[in-house]
């Protein structure tokens, strides 16, 4: 399973930029998918999280009111809509699968990893 990242970019403060995760190699539809960050110096942490089918997600309370998890089954994809971005939103932003299917916060339940994109904020 390969999962490719894409959409990061340099942005300004306020504005909005969204990722896609596709994965090839298999299907993902039973899986739950994640978006996760990590900041130089930091460790990776959660930002946002669906199930399998797409019918409950969950988000970092740092995230929670601007960005937007979906996913599309039939193009074995997922997405994070980020809205009103910060210069604290600067990361690299990973995505990742979840074989449990719950794609919650928990790091260590994710199986495959993605490579990752580079969200640069500007204030």
């Amino acid at each position: 399973v390969q999962l490719q990242a894409s959409g990061g970019g340099l942005v300004q403060a306020g504005g909005s930029l969204r990722l896609s995760c596709a994965a090839s190699g298999r299907t993902l539809n039973g899986y739950g998918r994640g978006w996760f960050r990590q900041a130089p110096g930091k460790e990776r942490e959660f930002v946002a999280g669906i199930n399998w089918s797409g019918s409950r997600s969950s988000y970092s309370e740092s995230v929670k009111g601007r960005f937007t998890i979906s996913r599309d089954n039939a193009k074995n994809t997922v997405y994070l809509q980020m809205n009103s971005l910060k210069p604290e939103d600067t990361a690299n932003y990973y995505c990742a699968a979840d074989r449990s299917g719950v794609g919650d916060y928990h790091l260590q339940e994710y199986h495959y990893w993605g490579q990752g994109t580079q969200v640069t904020v500007s204030s």
